[in-house]
């Protein structure tokens, strides 16, 4: 969601985006990166957003397996002069974004959301009223 200042996503932006997750993607795959804390690690790219010039991008990574997300994020970190590069050779752009690692809290969010709705009072008030409860007539 885009904040009213800032304007909409574009199509290039979002093409960019994909490119560079499916580079930092091939890298983790082919296990490229040789930090101890990043050893035996599986780590999924979800999404790249890329600024409107290009130049930076925000990658959205998570742990498979809940690691430890944090040290996970500070060795991303510490290899993306590397990973800019493997995206600079993969990537076809005039400059490779430099890249920041974030940690993706969407799933964590999500959870929270689907534990609100299982939730017995909202799950009542999310019913349809209108039909008739247990023991009640409808000869109004």
């Amino acid at each position: 969601m885009t904040k009213r200042s800032e304007k909409p996503v574009s199509q290039r932006q979002l093409r960019v985006g994909e490119a560079v997750r499916h580079a930092l993607a091939e890298v983790f795959e082919r296990g490229l990166l040789r930090d101890p804390s990043l050893s035996g690690v599986s780590v999924t790219v979800t999404e790249v957003k890329v600024t409107p010039d290009l130049r930076n991008a925000i990658a959205f990574v998570t742990p498979l397996g809940g690691g430890e997300a944090d040290a996970i994020v500070e060795a991303l970190g510490r290899a993306a002069a590397f990973l800019r590069r493997r995206v600079a050779e993969t990537v076809n752009l005039k400059y490779a974004p430099s890249l920041t690692f974030r940690i993706d809290e969407s799933f964590d969010y999500a959870g929270h959301i689907g534990a609100l709705l299982a939730d017995p009072a909202v799950a009542r008030d999310l019913t349809d009223e209108t039909e008739p409860k247990d023991g009640e007539a409808d000869d109004e």
